[in-house]
């Protein structure tokens, strides 16, 4: 028991898990990932490595693919509704989702379900599940009420959330639901509605929300402080280096299930990308990962820890050419004039090495994971949000 609570942050209702663990049959551990974006991030690795843990001590892990609620939004640590996905971006991404979780999770042992399976359900039944709560409990959560006080608008559609999520435990009998912390209001919500339908509520299982690469915010694609368990190796390397010493020891903690080890923090950050990079892409990556790293940082004068940078949004109308004097004046904070300059001036560098000075245009596929170089000291650390 207490293995498979370590690093938990809730584990509700108290002492219900510990008697389900002494039963004599294997639980039914569920967890849902909305399909919104293409890539799982490190941040996803933490609640699926708790999951990981279930599974290989003996008990049946569904995960659920959620191709049904990303087309209604998850409110969860929302100050705004969340865009949708089209339904082709919701496929595709489902797909994705599956073989990327299998790099933790084993294939053959997990129940794959999309909840498109039950949630596409006839008007009476989705009035029966309406029927299961009242808006009042809804707007109990934490998001809805930071909104209201700040007048932000909450769709209709966003309400439904709780009791779809719900339903999902309903109809896959769960024993146990994992997620982030953002989600305890929808894990504890699922308790409700699988009552209402007669079942034995699930237990509730909160893992921490990984720091992003900023030290700052949770790890988000979309803030650009991601590091993607399919980056390339010297990109997720670069990445890991990146983040702030203060942020090593819940790295440790959370995604490789021990301490900081003693010594130089460098010397540490080394190490956590090595392993993380071997984890994900095989013995020997993460070796060659740094001495790729030591190449272009190292040898090069490069400092160890620099920003970050999305080239996607300086993709010109064509999408696969990059407008490198755009790139480099929102970058740099230049004007495009001073970024054409430099660049005539051979004042730009790409993993140390100069770029013609005719050159305005870069393929994308040429820039994601390179180090971007302006004068002497300016560095930032390019990745493709798109890729």
């Amino acid at each position: 028991m207490s293995d498979l609570t370590r690093n938990a942050v809730d584990v509700l209702p108290e002492g219900r898990l510990a008697e389900q663990l002494e039963g004599d049959k294997p639980l039914r551990v569920k967890l849902g990932i909305d399909p919104t974006t293409a890539d799982i991030h490190l941040g996803h690795t933490v609640v699926l490595e708790k999951l990981a843990e279930f599974q290989r001590a003996g008990h049946q892990v569904v995960l659920i693919v959620g191709d049904f609620t990303a087309q209604v939004g998850d409110p969860s640590g929302r100050s705004a509704t969340r865009p949708v996905p089209t339904p082709e971006e919701i496929e595709a991404n489902a797909a994705t989702y599956q073989e990327q979780a299998f790099k933790i999770l084993d294939r053959e042992k997990t129940e794959v379900r999309r909840n498109s399976e039950w949630l596409r359900m006839e008007p009476e039944a989705l009035l029966g599940l309406l029927a299961q709560t009242t808006v009042a409990r809804l707007l109990e959560r934490d998001d809805f009420q930071k909104r209201m006080a700040a007048a932000q608008p909450i769709a209709a559609l966003e309400l439904l959330y709780p009791l779809l999520q719900g339903y999902d435990s309903v109809a896959v009998e769960a024993d146990l639901e994992l997620g982030g912390t953002d989600q305890k209001f929808n894990l504890l919500f699922g308790r409700d509605v699988q009552g209402a339908y007669g079942q034995k509520p699930q237990s509730v299982m909160t893992m921490p929300i990984l720091v992003g690469t900023d030290g700052v915010q949770k790890m988000s694609k979309s803030l650009g402080n991601y590091v993607g368990v399919t980056d390339p190796p010297e990109e997720m390397f670069g990445k890991l280096m990146s983040i702030p010493d203060e942020a090593m020891a819940e790295y440790y903690r959370l995604l490789l299930g021990s301490e900081q080890p003693e010594g130089p923090p460098n010397e540490a950050k080394r190490e956590l990308g090595r392993r993380i990079v071997a984890r994900f892409h095989g013995e020997g990556a993460g070796a060659a990962a740094e001495e790729h790293f030591n190449r272009v940082f190292v040898q090069r004068g490069v400092p160890d820890e620099i920003p970050s940078w999305d080239i996607d949004p300086y993709a010109g109308s064509e999408r696969e050419i990059i407008l490198l004097p755009k790139l480099i004046g929102s970058g740099f904070e230049l004007s495009s004039s001073e970024a054409r300059r430099l660049i005539q001036q051979g004042g730009v560098k790409l993993d140390g090495e100069t770029v013609a000075s005719d050159t305005l245009e870069i393929p994308r596929g040429e820039l994601a994971g390179k180090v971007l170089q302006v004068g002497k000291r300016r560095f930032l650390s390019l990745f493709d949000s798109a890729a």
